[in-house]
């Protein structure tokens, strides 16, 4: 079973084109301002948001980049965190208190990465074996 995390944080590298796709893909972009794709025989007019994020990775590629996307790692509050690796609130404050997980703060409060909790129950479960 995957882990209520597995789409936090993950990274996918695309490794840049060959020079001659790139050269194309150059020229494509520097005459066109067209973002209509083809999706299975279908005419997609992109939204602004998913164009933008398109022509920034064609454009890198276009210059011989590799190009990474990502998902942002979102921040957990100490009961999502808790309730995350199946611990009680204030031991996972001790364990936070004591630098065994490792807290941000967002002025007082404590922030917690899903990684964080993870690289915790992980090595837990190296241990028990």
């Amino acid at each position: 079973m995957a882990s209520p995390t597995s789409a936090l944080g993950r990274v996918r590298t695309f490794e840049a084109l060959d020079e001659k796709t790139t050269a194309k893909l150059k020229r494509a972009l520097d005459e066109s301002n067209d973002t209509t794709v083809f999706v299975n025989g279908t005419a997609l007019q992109l939204p602004r948001e998913a164009r933008e994020a398109l022509i920034e990775v064609l454009s890198r590629f276009a210059i011989g980049e590799s190009v990474s996307i990502g998902t942002p790692e979102l921040l957990l509050n100490t009961s999502q965190a808790a309730q995350m690796a199946g611990i009680s609130n204030s031991y996972l404050r001790k364990l936070a208190d004591a630098g065994t997980i490792p807290v941000e703060y967002r002025g007082t409060h404590r922030r917690i990465r899903p990684s964080a909790i993870q690289a915790w129950l992980d090595s837990r479960s190296g241990t028990e074996k």
